[in-house]
């Protein structure tokens, strides 16, 4: 028996697109033992019990367990695979990024590790076609990534367990695709500069845990204005969270999610922001969260 835990992770934080993610306290867990044949996959709701019907070819971490087996040529079968799901699908909460890096990170172990690490980094970066989701959920923490020549240089830092997070979820999806179509093919240069002092601001917040610069530190001009006319309501749920105390506040990823950083008055800020969302009709829920420091965890192992 073989069991993985993966955070949700948050991407852009703002300013950082495409480049700035953070790992946090909500977890799918994937567990995987053998069977003697063929590949028998349930994904059920943790907190229902809901079994989703997903096309097996289309869900995300066969695939990528079938990738890394194709890969060293070896027959990928044998399996019943049970993924747990907390994290809620097309949110901007790195829902994809748990079952990619889960698949690739299994598949290495029940093939007895052929793969290093930053291997299996690069296979998720390929998959995932980016990698600020798949990055902190491999590794926990805040993480900076850098797309060189020769390949993805990275760094985290581990970040205070005095930063609470205020997850604000609507109830209605949003598709990456339908996220990134929205966005220009052009900036102005203004624009590049004011993003280019925000994302190093942002870093050196998380560097040495200094939250008093968050609020200027997470504007934008590169994604979220363009992505605003998606949520309704957007920019008065940001104006809420604020008011209620708040650090710091963006879009989760590409959104629908909303992310607020905040030091006290959690439960004021999540039901503030609700409130908000159902001036417009939409119905949400929140919770309460801090940054996960780990990354993926192997929590139990007995595969022969």
């Amino acid at each position: 028996m073989l069991k993985l835990k993966v955070p949700a992770t948050s991407a852009n934080l703002g300013p950082g697109f495409d480049t700035l993610g953070l790992a946090m306290k909500v977890y799918n867990t994937f567990f995987f033992s053998e069977i003697d044949r063929g590949i028998d996959l349930i994904i059920r709701d943790k907190s229902t019990g809901k079994i989703f019907e997903i096309p097996q070819e289309d869900n995300l971490l066969y695939q990528a367990m079938k990738f890394l087996f194709n890969k060293r040529g070896k027959e990928f079968t044998g399996l019943k695979i049970i993924e747990e799901i907390n994290i809620p699908f097309a949110r901007g909460m790195g829902s994809s990024a748990t079952a990619v890096t889960a698949g690739l990170v299994a598949a290495n172990i029940l093939m007895d590790k052929p793969y290093t690490e930053q291997e299996i980094i690069d296979f998720s970066v390929e998959i995932e076609g980016h990698p600020d989701n798949v990055l902190p959920a491999l590794k926990g923490g805040f993480v900076i990534n850098v797309m060189c020549d020769n390949g993805l240089v990275y760094k985290k830092m581990t970040v205070s367990n005095n930063l609470k997070i205020v997850m604000i979820i609507p109830d209605f999806q949003l598709k990456t695709e339908v996220l990134r179509s929205v966005l220009p093919d052009k900036i102005q240069y203004r624009d590049a500069i004011f993003n280019q002092s925000r994302t190093a601001l942002l870093t050196a917040c998380f560097y040495d845990n200094d939250w008093s610069k968050l609020r200027s530190a997470m504007e934008d001009r590169l994604h979220q204005d363009y992505r605003a006319d998606l949520i309704p309501g957007f920019h008065k749920l940001l104006e809420i969270a604020y008011q209620s105390g708040a650090l710091g506040v963006a879009l989760s990823g590409a959104g629908p999610s909303l992310l607020a950083f905040c030091k006290q008055n959690e439960e004021l800020i999540g039901q503030n922001m609700a409130a908000k969302f159902a001036e417009f009709k939409i119905n949400s829920t929140y919770i309460i969260t801090e940054v996960d420091n780990k990354g993926i965890q192997v929590e139990k192992t007995g595969v022969r």
